[in-house]
């Protein structure tokens, strides 16, 4: 297959495995499973201490011994280091069907398929250069994640089990959409329009029907997914999915699902940067992996020194103490001490992930405490006395790593996913969890945390007029689940006070500091339970480039430069560029989903890789008031300049 170069973050989202993209040629591929990602030659030459990573609590959460990064491509050794020469991540052709845009012949190549295919129709076989076809547009999901190529020959044969097998071809008779794409046969002279192939609907009984699966032939002989997963190489499965056509750059066909972790150090200090580096010695990583394995109750650092001394160069540890040695090997896999709240993460049900708030909750009181440590640092700045009204503290986190994980995807909708069932998605083999691992990658970076004052947000969310302006935003999410056959979610009005209150000031930041507007994230830590009532929100570097440590945020938790920022984005949220249009839109509901109330792209809205809610659920109205009630908003009454 002709290659084609990606960031490796991408490889990660949006472009992991079971995903689709363009090579350089315009070869639609798409990427393979994690069985094949690391193959060499000669496996002598490869290094895998240069590819894996650990979080301890990421790692407990997914239920794998590791992380690994995306190979990176290294095309000759330098100098005399032979390793991890011409790893590249696997890709495989994808759709299969490909058509001439001259005599619109449809033909179904291979997915292994190196070469562009060629039309051998007779109308060009006087030609000395056959003209090289194109990858249909069209693909077929399920809810289940199956993908599967556009069955053009049955639809047009409407049979699921067409004996005719004359060439097809697809027309554009002209029009608008999908009722002017017409597949034909040449053989049997029928033809049929994709008119609908894409739409669904739910019965009265709350069942999904697809026109694709039950106007292939009949309502009573409804055609049903074939369970194919091409990135597996597996065009055969099983499922009782109605299947659906869909273009293949549509958005419903690739939802991944990544979990990320900040990482938090067992004990503050304990191990340096200098010793995670030692980690990574693919005889250190093997000796710790071994000892945690056989499961024992204790271990020392002297006894830890003397089985590295077996396979390591003394020279290597000689200036690390035997404490050090143990708080490393705890740290890596999440031992000792401060294990009570973490201990309760682990949910009763294993397919399932802890919800937010337990997850989150042991990095907002970490972050609040103003660790010292060489992967997670945070000092107190200090509050200008003009917040001090609305905020409660401030944090300037000098020093945070992030990592994200690919545990699986989702097509048709983004809903919710088993654990066992995104990780079978990823490979043909399972592995046990001592030996499973998962793609990610890390991000090194900085941020500002900012928290409201707890007893002003109680009275301000306890407001039966602010309960009725969040209950909007949960209708209409509701709404829209309903229809999905999705759960609802409660959207409280802290939750859609911060999101909005970071997405301003993420937009504010991106011209202060001299961001681009994609390299700043957002994570709320949100929630009004009584053992964990959190009102927090991180706004961090997302890019694991040079971008992520300029030290921009950390200046602008200055108290100062902190009051200027709230008071140029408060300011800014007082008026959108659109209003009134953008706040009357709002009382019907606007953006992704009708989620949204006061806010568009004008004022309010992020790029999709910097929004934990894709854009969703946002309301300047909560944070500055509205036009008719100026008074509503929890910062309505601070001041704007």
């Amino acid at each position: 297959m002709s290659t084609g170069a990606m960031r490796r973050a991408q490889l990660v989202t949006p472009f992991g495995v079971g995903a689709m993209s363009v090579l350089v040629n315009g070869t639609s591929v798409i990427t393979a499973g994690l069985d094949h990602w690391y193959e060499v030659v000669d496996q002598s030459a490869l290094a895998m201490e240069e590819y894996q990573e650990h979080d301890w609590r990421l790692e407990s959460r997914l239920k794998v011994s590791e992380f690994r990064l995306p190979p990176d491509y290294r095309p000759s050794a330098q100098g005399s280091d032979l390793r991890n020469v011409r790893l590249t991540v696997p890709v495989l052709r994808f759709p299969r069907w490909s058509f001439c845009i001259y005599c619109k012949r449809l033909e179904l190549s291979k997915l292994t398929m190196k070469t562009l295919v060629e039309c051998q129709d007779k109308e060009h076989a006087g030609k000395k250069y056959k003209p090289k076809m194109s990858q249909v547009p069209f693909v077929a999901i399920c809810t289940r994640g199956h993908l599967d190529d556009f069955p053009f020959d049955k639809w047009v044969h409407r049979s699921a089990n067409p004996s005719c097998t004359g060439t097809l071809r697809l027309v554009s008779r002209g029009g608008g959409g999908l009722e002017g794409q017409v597949v034909t046969c040449d053989a049997c002279k029928q033809e049929r329009s994709l008119r609908g192939v894409t739409e669904a609907r739910f019965d009265k009984n709350g069942e999904e029907h697809t026109n694709l699966s039950d106007q292939l032939v009949s309502p009573d002989q409804p055609y049903l997914c074939g369970g194919a997963r091409p990135w597996l190489a597996q065009l055969d499965g099983v499922c009782d999915q109605p299947i659906r056509g869909a273009l293949r750059a549509a958005g419903n066909v690739y939802f991944p699902k990544v979990e990320s972790s900040i990482y938090l150090p067992r004990r503050e200090g304990a191990v340096s940067e200098e010793v995670h580096q030692l980690l990574r010695h693919p005889a250190v990583s093997t000796t710790f992996n071994n000892v945690f394995q056989l499961g024992l109750d204790e271990v020392s650092g002297g006894q830890l020194r003397k089985l590295l001394e077996r396979n390591v160069p003394p020279e290597l540890f000689a200036p690390i103490t035997d404490e050090e040695l143990l708080a490393a090997y705890q740290d890596q896999f999440g031992i000792g001490e401060n294990s009570g709240e973490e201990s309760a993460e682990t949910p009763v049900d294993a397919e399932s992930l802890t919800s937010d708030d337990i997850w989150r909750h042991p990095e907002y009181v970490k972050i609040r405490e103003t660790p010292n440590d060489d992967f997670l640092a945070a000092s107190d700045p200090g509050l200008h006395a003009d917040l001090t009204s609305h905020l409660s503290r401030v944090r300037s986190v000098d020093v945070l790593r992030e990592t994200r994980a690919l545990r699986g995807f989702t097509r048709v909708r983004d809903g919710e996913l088993k654990l066992t069932e995104g990780k079978a998605m990823l490979r043909r083999t399972s592995l046990t969890p001592a030996q499973d691992w998962l793609p990610a990658y890390v991000v090194k970076g900085e941020g500002i945390y900012f928290e409201l004052d707890g007893a002003r947000l109680a009275a301000w969310e306890g407001r039966a007029e602010v309960q009725a302006r969040a209950q909007l935003i949960t209708d209409h999410y509701g709404s829209v689940a309903s229809q999905r056959g999705l759960l609802g979610r409660a959207i409280s009005p802290r939750f859609v006070l911060l999101h909005t209150v970071s997405h301003l000031l993420i937009n504010e930041l991106i011209f202060a500091c001299g961001y681009s507007s994609a390299s700043l994230r957002e994570r709320l830590y949100v929630s009004e339970s009584t053992e964990r009532n959190m009102a927090g929100a991180l706004i961090y570097t997302a890019a694991g480039d040079s971008e992520g440590t300029m030290g921009g945020l950390v200046r602008m938790a200055r108290p100062d430069n902190v009051r200027q920022v709230f008071a140029s984005a408060l300011a800014d949220a007082h008026w959108c560029s659109t209003d009134p249009v953008c706040m009357d839109a709002g009382k019907n509901g606007q953006g992704p989903d009708s989620c949204n109330l006061a806010a568009c792209h004008a004022c309010g809205l992020l790029p999709e890789t910097s929004c934990e809610e894709f854009n969703r659920f946002l309301d300047r109205g909560l944070v500055v008031g509205t036009l008719d009630d100026p008074n509503l908003g929890y910062f309505s009454d601070t001041f704007t300049g």
